[in-house]
């Protein structure tokens, strides 16, 4: 059996300035980030829906609504392309240890290209982010189907087509030339004196002050057992604790105090929706961690999610294949889960069916996917797999669904809020 992990703590976080997280928590709900001034990052990261936004692939640019309501959109507005991959949860995120970002890892702390990090911008990636997670903040802003737009709609998808970096600028500008911004930046960061100073860089570090801080989670019962209160899990999520540390082998990949060795591993998951198709591929299709390595033994692997809070965050897998706990946990156990397409909630749009299935559709592509698969077979109970679902509903926290700062009432944009 394999050693519970020790304990979370505040000491295992960064330690955001509460005056840039307060900045950042008007940007994270404000559109004014995206190109056509109609979505924010709370979208598809929503409090409600457990920090994501509970679809199996995200509706983004072009779509209407809030959560599982989110319609695909109307006539020229209408999407031209579901987000290839569910939604991350955004728990935890602040941790010091995480070195690693995206369901593919297209974003590690690195020193590759003198700027910390190895990343879809590579050498065009500014320097002076507090962290990872401030990072990873600037990219769903120049991602043509989650924020920016198409490239006839605005001048930030235009810039992105020039090249990822030249569209930063830009939206800086835009938040800046805003007074209530302006005047909040120079009160937050003591290294700029005047508006136009403010830089995408600075934009990205107030919302990892806010992400980092808002969501930390490590109240759920498995974290009072971790510190030595051993009744506070039921005797059932304390039986699927031990079945998660022994016999059904989950913390070979869910391990350390973040319940993730935020490396990538092929389960198998159906493949459905556009992946993130590479130019050269012949259907649409993910082929996950290789996408970025270009190496064929990464194919099919994703990286593995923490799991505070997984009861909040359904649905479940990189594409969200799963609707339930018990789904996943099956999948992960069985050599043919019983999966069928009804599962998936994905938004009406007529106009992307056709290629919606396509992997699936394909033989070869189907066949490569499936030998791909890490994962063994291991035999449980249903007994058994009740109580490990139990014990994934003992790592939600006390305090999950009470925000510190919550959801604005209004931003310095005068823009709606979701």
């Amino acid at each position: 059996m394999a050693d519970v992990p020790r304990p979370l703590s505040e000491a295992d976080f960064i330690d955001f300035d509460p005056v840039q997280a307060a900045l950042g928590q008007l940007l994270f709900y404000d559109k004014i980030l995206s190109g056509n001034r109609n979505i924010s990052c709370a979208t598809c990261h929503h409090p409600t829906f457990g920090t994501g936004d509970g679809l199996s692939l995200g509706i983004g640019e072009g779509g209407a609504g809030l959560g599982p309501k989110r319609t695909t959109g109307m006539e020229e507005d209408r999407i031209r392309k579901r987000i290839p991959r569910n939604a991350s949860a955004l728990w935890n995120l602040g941790a010091r240890d995480i070195h690693t970002m995206f369901h593919d890892g297209r974003l590690m702390t690195s020193d590759r290209y003198g700027n910390g990090f190895d990343s879809p911008a590579e050498e065009w990636l500014p320097i002076g982010f507090n962290s990872i997670l401030a990072a990873q903040a600037v990219f769903p802003l120049v991602a043509q189907f989650e924020m920016s737009g198409n490239p006839s709609e605005n001048e930030i998808a235009g810039a992105v087509h020039d090249r990822i970096d030249a569209a930063w600028p830009i939206i800086a500008k835009r938040v800046r030339a805003i007074p209530a911004y302006g005047e909040k930046f120079v009160a937050a960061f003591g290294t700029i004196d005047t508006p136009d100073q403010v830089t995408i860089v600075e934009i990205a570090n107030a919302l990892a002050a806010f992400i980092g801080t808002e969501w930390q989670s490590f109240d759920s019962p498995f974290d009072a057992y971790l510190r030595g209160d051993k009744t506070a899990m039921t005797p059932t999520q304390t039986a699927g604790k031990d079945l998660f540390y022994g016999k059904a082998s989950c913390a070979q990949c869910h391990s350390g105090p973040l319940l993730s060795d935020q490396d990538f591993h092929a389960l198998a998951l159906p493949q459905f929706g556009p992946g993130r198709t590479r130019p050269f591929d012949p259907i649409p299709r993910d082929v996950g961690r290789m996408g970025k390595s270009d190496e064929l033994p990464d194919a099919y692997r994703f990286r593995t999610p923490m799991l505070r809070n997984v009861a909040l965050t359904a649905p479940y897998g990189h594409n969200g294949a799963y609707p339930t706990l018990e789904g996943i946990v099956r999948h992960h156990l069985d050599e043919h889960p019983n999966w069928t397409r009804d599962l998936v909630d994905l938004p009406q749009a007529e106009w992307l069916a056709a290629s919606d299935f396509a992997a699936q559709n394909d033989r070869l592509e189907a066949a490569r996917h499936m030998r791909a698969r890490d994962t063994s077979p291991i035999q449980l109970s249903d007994i058994e797999i009740a109580e490990l679902v139990e014990f994934l509903i003992s790592l939600t926290g006390a305090s999950a669904k009470q925000s510190l700062q919550g959801i604005p009432t209004r931003v310095p944009s005068g823009l709606t809020v979701d």
